[in-house]
């Protein structure tokens, strides 16, 4: 039931909403060959033809974006002088511009303003005039449902930065976190000027390929000193962040079903054995005028009442155990019901295993069996 557990929580997370407009997206790794001294203008302008083109909507630079599974977070505190966080949050740097891009619904507050957006490189940066949090950071931090208006200190500034915004869902660029902190997640104002970006781009309905080809070919039309090798989709970039994922399911199926198999044939070793210790029980009671199906009924019974013990007691052990980690370390908690489903399927199956000795058994002459013994 452990491995089932794992196969769905890898596949239902890899099905998770980002909270973007996926369908739409693509992003264009982004980098510059040498160090050019007018970066931040090339920037601008790289941008500025993007969304110049008429198959994009919109389009911004970053340092992350959901899915990449590379990217920066930070220590969140309510009070400056707090010695320890009150959890952390992915990060991602935007400008006006971000929010249109992804799509990302504000369901409380609003957008970054013109005079809060900053510059800044991978290295530096002063502290964000602003933060725009997604809805379950805004709930961790303030349970209250409180939080538009409400400040927080970020552990790399000693300063307080105020939540002028919610976004309904925003997920972490980490695939590999399955618990509720996958959508701890915030923006911050700035424009991204830096050697190596991203360039996040949002197409007009229906036109993503032909808007991926028109953005490689005129942003190699504005400067060739660049490489441009990593232009993904939304859609592709969620199929290599779950690959991982995918494969471990595939490998937890595959030995689930050999365990599977092994048990079964464990089942029918030791019912055979049991057959061969009591020929002469059978026999009797064969003679004494037992039918077939009586003797077949009880091989089954007892397999079940045996099976049904371990596995009450499988299931008793196992919602425990995840209940005590799902409270220590925020691991996702067992479903019930697909844990008793699970126990069921291991009884039928040693049902179905039981089922060739027990016929085996019912097959006995009372003549041969009391003769032989």
């Amino acid at each position: 039931m452990n491995s089932l557990f794992l196969i769905q929580q890898r596949l239902r997370s890899s099905e998770r909403p980002t909270g973007l407009q996926e369908q739409d997206l693509f992003t264009i790794a982004n980098q510059w060959v040498g160090n050019p001294p007018d970066l931040a203008a090339k920037v601008q302008a790289d941008l500025a033809a993007l969304r110049a083109l008429p198959e994009v909507v919109d389009a911004f630079a970053t340092q992350s974006y959901p899915l990449s599974n590379g990217g920066w977070d930070d220590g969140i505190s309510l009070e400056a002088g707090d010695q320890h966080w009150v959890t952390s949050g992915a990060l991602y740097f935007t400008d006006e511009h971000g929010l249109p891009t992804l799509g990302l619904k504000l369901i409380a507050g609003r957008n970054f303003e013109a005079a809060e957006i900053a510059q800044r490189n991978d290295m530096e940066g002063g502290p964000p005039a602003a933060i725009i949090v997604s809805h379950a950071l805004a709930t961790k931090l303030f349970p209250n449902g409180d939080a538009l208006g409400k400040s927080i200190y970020l552990a790399d500034y000693k300063s307080k930065a105020p939540i002028v915004g919610i976004v309904e869902r925003l997920q972490q660029p980490w695939a590999s976190v399955t618990n509720q902190r996958v959508e701890y997640a915030m923006l911050q104002p700035y424009r991204f000027v830096e050697q190596y970006s991203y360039y996040v781009v949002r197409a007009k309905p229906g036109q993503i390929a032909s808007a991926m080809k028109s953005a490689e070919k005129q942003l190699l039309a504005i400067s060739r000193g660049r490489i441009n090798d990593k232009t993904r989709t939304m859609a592709e970039t969620r199929q290599r962040a779950y690959r991982d994922d995918r494969g471990l399911a595939v490998i937890l199926a595959f030995v689930s079903v050999v365990l599977l198999i092994v048990t079964a044939f464990g089942i029918i070793g030791i019912t055979s054995f049991w057959v061969s210790q009591r020929r002469r029980q059978i026999g009797i009671r064969r003679a004494m005028g037992a039918s077939r199906t009586a003797i077949l009924r009880y091989f089954q019974t007892e397999n079940l009442m045996i099976a049904s013990a371990g596995a009450a007691l499988g299931i008793l052990l196992a919602l425990s155990l995840n209940f005590l980690m799902a409270g220590k370390f925020e691991m996702a908690r067992l479903d019930v019901g697909s844990t008793v489903v699970a126990a069921v399927v291991v009884l039928l199956l040693g049902q179905l295993a039981v089922l060739w000795p027990a016929l085996r058994a019912a097959s006995i002459s009372p003549v041969v069996a009391i003769r032989n013994n």
